[in-house]
């Protein structure tokens, strides 16, 4: 299930991708990792293969994927894990065009241009795995983060695009949906670190992923409060709503008051 498979990973230089990488790494694979900055340290600490690859470019994709194969094998599991999330502003939709854009890229397409280059040579093998770095967002809402919270829905959507489109074809996808987890992205975020259900570290994320494949289960709840969270959402969307209000008003009287 892991021994020997040839694993690529985006968005790898730290944080979640390099937790994932060290964990397949663990259990007898070989791992490729990527980020949009140099991370030949993290791959050399680690015992991973280090490319350079911006997700954001179908170019830069196309490339690593090939650079991969050309010298390590066939990939037998795609990790899209590179993500950005930038704040709303005073308004909702008070974030610029280029930041949005930019979400949209890193968030969404980089599954997308992975899975058009992968998704012929799996289907034609009868094999492959494809997993998403998503967000408890893709499944509930990030306050303050508005294009965070529509691009890993979209991504969450893809993903399970892949489950239906492609299961019959003996490829399988997992959907990981993290809240709060400790990473350059969330260092010194005020809800992170008040959050009442935990600031997991990167490699509670690593194993709740394993025990997922094992479990031939397609969601990762690294926090297992997010199943409850969303099926009470779908139970009782009004509620939901309301409560979410609720929680982004404490969350502004919190920061006001960290800010006096």
């Amino acid at each position: 299930m892991f021994k020997d498979q040839i694993v690529a990973v985006t968005g790898a230089k730290g944080g979640i991708g390099r937790a994932i990488a060290e964990m397949y790494i663990a259990n007898g694979a070989q791992v490729a990792i990527s980020d949009y900055v140099d991370c030949s340290e993290t791959a050399n600490e680690i015992g991973a293969k280090a490319y350079i690859c911006n997700v954001s470019d179908e170019g830069s994709v196309r490339k690593f994927i090939t650079c991969v194969e050309d010298e390590l094998g066939p990939i037998d599991t795609y990790i899209s894990n590179a993500g950005v999330g930038t704040g709303n502003g005073r308004y909702v939709a008070g974030a610029s065009n280029e930041s949005w854009e930019q979400a949209w890229q890193i968030n969404v397409m980089g599954s997308i241009y992975a899975a058009r280059l992968l998704m012929p040579s799996w289907v034609e093998r009868g094999s492959g795995r494809f997993v998403v770095t998503a967000s408890a967002a893709g499944l509930l809402n990030q306050i303050g983060s508005t294009s965070y919270t529509a691009t890993k829905h979209a991504a969450v959507a893809f993903a399970e695009s892949v489950a239906i489109e492609h299961g019959v074809d003996g490829i399988k996808a997992n959907c990981i949906c993290p809240q709060y987890v400790r990473s350059d992205m969330t260092k010194g975020m005020l809800m992170a670190e008040k959050s009442r259900d935990g600031y997991l570290e990167p490699s509670d994320v690593a194993n709740a992923l394993k025990v997922a494949i094992e479990k031939d289960q397609f969601y990762v709840f690294p926090h297992k409060v997010v199943q409850e969270y969303f099926v009470n959402r779908a139970k009782h969307p009004e509620t939901y709503l309301e409560g979410m209000g609720k929680l982004k008003q404490k969350v502004g009287d919190a920061f006001a008051a960290a800010k006096k």
